[in-house]
């Protein structure tokens, strides 16, 4: 009777406890055309997210969805080994603000009556638009927006 009781303690001894499921962040980047700053900070948001281990998705969108990325956003970040492959701009969504955590206006002049959906803004980042820049110009653009999710990163992730 006594063995019985300790091989059943051991058995619920054995039972790990759930680990906590940690809550993904989202953060929606939001430029009129989604054609360029817009898409390169999701892609970092994305990628630096998944190399640091942190729980943050990003997503992004437009207020006026262009046809088509910039082919110089998609240069710049491929030199530094991000892909943008795949992507294409996107139309904001009130869903899509919705189950934003965030929601990060590119310095693009959002208008808010032409903005299809009511957004909560958490801040906007003013950076210029790379759409008829040269090379070296969308590069510095790259590298603000670098910087800037990096920052958001850190923020986040803090106590």
């Amino acid at each position: 009777m006594l063995r019985a009781g300790l091989r059943r303690r051991r058995i619920v001894n054995t039972i790990k406890a759930p680990r906590a499921v940690k809550a993904v962040k989202t953060v929606l980047f939001v430029c009129v055309h989604n054609a360029g700053r817009s898409q390169m900070a999701e892609a970092f948001t994305n990628h630096l997210a998944q190399k640091r281990g942190v729980a943050v998705r990003g997503l992004s969108a437009g207020t006026v969805a262009g046809d088509a990325i910039n082919p110089l956003a998609v240069a710049v970040m491929e030199e530094l080994g991000i892909s943008l492959a795949g992507q294409h701009p996107k139309p904001l969504t009130q869903e899509l603000a919705d189950r934003s955590d965030r929601v990060i206006t590119m310095g693009c002049g959002v208008d808010a009556e032409a903005c299809p959906a009511r957004i909560h803004l958490s801040e906007d980042w003013g950076l210029d638009d790379p759409k008829g820049q040269s090379l070296e110009a969308v590069r510095a653009i790259r590298d603000q927006i670098q910087m800037r999710v990096e920052t958001l990163l850190s923020e986040i992730v803090a106590p």
